[in-house]
């Protein structure tokens, strides 16, 4: 998982913005991003993209995809030294991964993809694949926390609805949600065996990108892979 330090983007992406489709200068992201594959290990046409839409389209890939993958929210993976990444600002990054079986994935959680099932969805490509809940592993990113993703009452109430746990209060004591509340939840009852949370809110550490902070900002990249 990035942070905003160590790449070449100047403000307001500065500087290790790894979004291609918010207005940043192109060499600069491709910059970063060649800096991120040198990081990880790979080549930079090892990194999978995601042409991201709040949906709950998934994607199984075994080779480098040569551009996003178009309206695309989790990709799949079974072959070693593929590295599938997500971006984010304030929606939750989700990695997945079975060692057993080896095979590896990512989502992109906003609301509206958490709503409509992005999580079970993945899930249930990584089962066609081979992978089983209880060996299943699962990261949970940097987002926007309960405190601070304040949402109408009737929205909260929408999502909570199909997103079990995902109702929270702010520090104001207005209507909220916290997305990894009801993710973790949904997982948890899919059986998935290990859940991990970062606990970082994006919005409240400045070293993460947040679009709710800072509207026209960067996007974090986190990377899942299976090592060769």
């Amino acid at each position: 998982m990035t942070t905003r330090e160590g790449g070449v983007s100047k403000a307001p992406y500065d500087s290790f913005n790894l979004g291609d489709h918010v207005g940043d200068d192109p060499e600069a992201v491709g910059a970063n991003r060649v800096r991120l594959a040198e990081g990880i290990g790979v080549p930079v046409t090892d990194l999978v993209w995601m042409e991201q839409v709040h949906g709950r389209t998934v994607a199984v890939v075994d080779g480098p995809q040569g551009g996003p993958l178009e309206a695309t929210d989790a990709v799949v993976t079974t072959r070693p030294g593929l590295a599938l990444a997500v971006l984010t600002a304030d929606c939750v990054p989700v990695l997945l991964g079975d060692p057993v079986a080896g095979v590896a994935a990512v989502a992109h959680a906003g609301r509206v993809g958490a709503r409509v099932g992005i999580v079970p969805a993945v899930l249930k490509a990584m089962a066609e694949a081979g992978a089983t809940p209880e060996n299943t592993e699962v990261l949970l990113g940097p987002a926007v926390c309960g405190d601070c993703y304040e949402v109408p009452a009737d929205m909260r109430a929408d999502v909570d609805k199909h997103l079990p746990g995902s109702a929270a209060k702010s520090r104001a004591g207005k209507p909220s949600l916290d997305l990894r509340a009801g993710i973790w939840n949904q997982l948890a009852a899919a059986g998935v065996g290990r859940i991990g949370v970062d606990p970082r809110c994006t919005v409240e550490e400045r070293a993460l990108f947040s679009h709710r902070r800072t509207p026209g900002t960067g996007r974090l990249a986190s990377v899942a892979w299976i090592e060769p």
